[in-house]
């Protein structure tokens, strides 16, 4: 079995448990507003950035193949700078990161003020066949040392689907990594963050892994879709306040 279509099978395995097997087909008319990003928000006054968004993650998350001013977080960039949401994006996805490098990195970039962590690892874990107990453990420490500097850092937490190849006991147990975790921790929760685009030829780079342009403002709405009311509901609590680091 190809690697593609080892993607597509995961990805397919993946819409079933996240709505039905016609979920994320754009060639289905009745399917269009399950497949597109949501519409921009209405231009507002732009605000001074009062706190940070970080996201950690793997090449999704770098913008593989078309450069991070086309991935994903510089979309949500455009979308809360429309919407007048006072922060600003720090893109810090590695192509080929895996948990364990992202535990090794946090630290630096932890370095300057994280007000919402936007974890997205585990795909390359999944490709690897890592053990689900040493991605849940690496996720947990990561999300552990940034509450222990920013104890007020939201996080959201990116859902991930493992290839169908490694069996049903793996692919299951890699799946429910993310709902836990998301729950011991308070953790706002993406089910999968390639809803809509995972196995969509049109949707995909030439490899059948990485997202087109078109593709990546689709994952920009599934995060924004969470992201958005977790921002929205800071702003009123706090005021735009940042978080403070621990001393």
């Amino acid at each position: 079995m190809t690697m593609r279509r080892i993607i597509a099978a995961a990805a397919a395995a993946a819409l079933t448990a996240c709505g039905g097997a016609d979920a994320g087909r754009p060639d289905r008319a009745g399917d269009t507003a399950r497949t597109t990003a949501p519409a921009p928000p209405a231009a507002a006054t732009a605000a001074a950035p009062a706190g940070t968004v970080l996201f950690v993650g793997t090449s999704l998350t770098a913008g593989y193949g078309l450069g991070a001013d086309l991935a994903y977080p510089a979309i949500i960039q455009d979308w809360l700078d429309a919407a007048g949401l006072p922060y600003s994006v720090r893109n810090a996805g590695i192509s080929g990161e895996t948990s364990a490098g992202g535990l090794r990195r946090i630290g630096w970039s932890l370095e300057a003020p994280v007000d919402v962590l936007v974890l997205e690892l585990g795909a390359n874990d999944g490709l690897r066949g890592i053990d689900p107990a040493h991605l849940r453990a690496n996720l947990d420490s990561i999300i552990r040392l940034t509450r222990a500097r920013y104890p007020d850092c939201a996080i959201v937490l990116a859902g991930m689907e493992a290839p169908p190849n490694l069996g049903e006991r793996y692919t299951a147990a890699f799946r429910e990594v993310f709902p836990e975790l998301a729950e011991r921790h308070g953790a706002a929760l993406v089910p999968f963050l390639l809803q809509g685009v995972a196995a969509v030829d049109s949707l995909n780079q030439p490899d059948g892994m990485h997202p087109t342009a078109t593709g990546q403002r689709i994952v920009a709405g599934n995060v924004w879709r969470v992201l958005e009311p977790l921002l929205r509901a800071r702003a009123q609590r706090s005021g735009g306040g940042r978080s403070r680091p621990t001393p």
